[in-house]
């Protein structure tokens, strides 16, 4: 069964017993269909090719059978959706970007001039853009969503980034976001973010999911010197120490993490997947911010992380721990760190390549070509 709802955020939260806004989380992660799984088994041990010669991408071709349902998986329908906010730790400088960055490249993604607006475009995907809260204004656009949570979360290193209410709502934008992308027919999702602050969110977040220390996991985001790197690692060694005692029940460890150390664009993220995992909807995990909201997604809703595949391996330091707690294994190792989903956009053709090799490849008999031993 996936976790629980809080009891209680703490005393510096609204008290909320087993808040009804939390209900949707009880639902289980769908199980994975074995029958279209063990006959795309069957299918990959009919084509002209020595077994396992084709390596990962059979395996790729097998596991998306099995999240389809069907021996032969396709993804024509592939939905990017982009969750922004802003982070109240920005105020203490850990990035190198100014706060008002996060609103323009918004406006930069409906434009289609960011990376993640180029990539989408080549893949052929469909894509949507939520602000959930921004110190800077963000212009109305077709392609943004206006759901304005907050201008930003607190300072994480002073207080509860969020609270109960507004973790709810993010955690809801991000199911709704997923519902309306199986609308569309999405047979793949992808969640991207944009946030300036949010490495630091990430790592806070993982540090108190995986109990390491700051040290182990901080890295420069978006290309903090060693002055920018230091001071990161102490705020969040402070954040950390701050609100170790609401986070030490485990069984409300996720969440109250969450609450305490994310940001809203994480929560929604986190909350999508959740939706994924229980409506059997495939998801494709970007880099180090995704995959932070992927393993919180995996603690609320054990089981979520069968439906996940890991688009690549971020270069940010911390990266490598998340890949291990999630038990996935990358499918490119780029050297990217931009976020925005532009690692899993990338990686969509491989994904393509492997169910078209496996629809599209002959079989023994089918050509005429004895099969081994024969």
């Amino acid at each position: 069964m996936c976790w629980r709802p809080f009891r209680e955020l703490s005393t510096t939260l609204e008290e909320s017993p087993l808040d009804p806004r939390f209900d949707w989380l009880h639902a289980s992660a769908a199980a994975v269909d074995l029958e279209a799984r063990e006959a795309a088994i069957s299918r990959q041990g009919e084509l002209t090719k020595p077994p396992g010669s084709l390596g990962r991408l059979e395996d790729i071709a097998i596991q998306l059978a099995a999240l389809q349902g069907r021996a032969q998986p396709a993804l024509e329908q592939v939905r990017i959706v982009i969750f922004a906010a802003d982070h109240g730790i920005a105020s203490a400088g850990v990035s190198a970007f100014p706060q008002a960055v996060t609103a323009q490249m918004i406006a930069n993604m409906a434009a289609g001039g960011a990376a993640i607006s180029v990539l989408a475009r080549q893949i052929g995907a469909s894509i949507e853009l939520i602000d959930l809260g921004t110190v800077a204004p963000v212009p109305a656009h077709p392609l943004i969503r206006q759901a304005v949570i907050a201008a930003s979360t607190a300072n994480l290193a002073e207080a509860p980034a969020m609270s109960a209410e507004q973790l709810a709502q993010a955690l809801a934008e991000g199911a709704a976001a997923l519902e309306r992308a199986r609308a569309a027919g999405a047979e793949l999702f992808i969640a991207g973010e944009m946030g300036i602050g949010n490495t630091t969110a990430a790592t806070a977040l993982t540090c108190a999911l995986l109990g390491l220390p700051a040290s182990s996991l901080v890295g420069p985001g978006t290309g903090l010197d060693r002055g920018g790197l230091a001071r990161k690692q102490a705020l969040i060694e402070q954040a950390l120490a701050l609100h170790r005692d609401s986070l030490a029940d485990p069984t409300e460890a996720p969440i109250q993490a969450l609450a305490h150390l994310g940001g809203f664009e994480i929560a929604a993220m986190a909350g999508a997947y959740v939706a994924c995992a229980q409506q059997r909807v495939p998801m494709l995990i970007d880099g180090f911010i995704s995959s932070a909201a992927a393993l919180v997604a995996s603690r609320i809703c054990p089981g979520a992380a069968d439906w996940m595949l890991l688009a690549h391996a971020s270069a940010e330091p911390g990266h490598q721990a998340m890949v291990q707690a999630l038990g996935l294994r990358p499918l490119l190792d780029l050297g990217m760190r931009l976020g925005e989903g532009s690692g899993a956009a990338a990686a969509v053709p491989l994904l393509r390549l492997a169910c078209d090799l496996h629809a599209q490849m002959a079989t023994f008999a089918e050509a005429g070509v004895a099969p081994k031993g024969d």
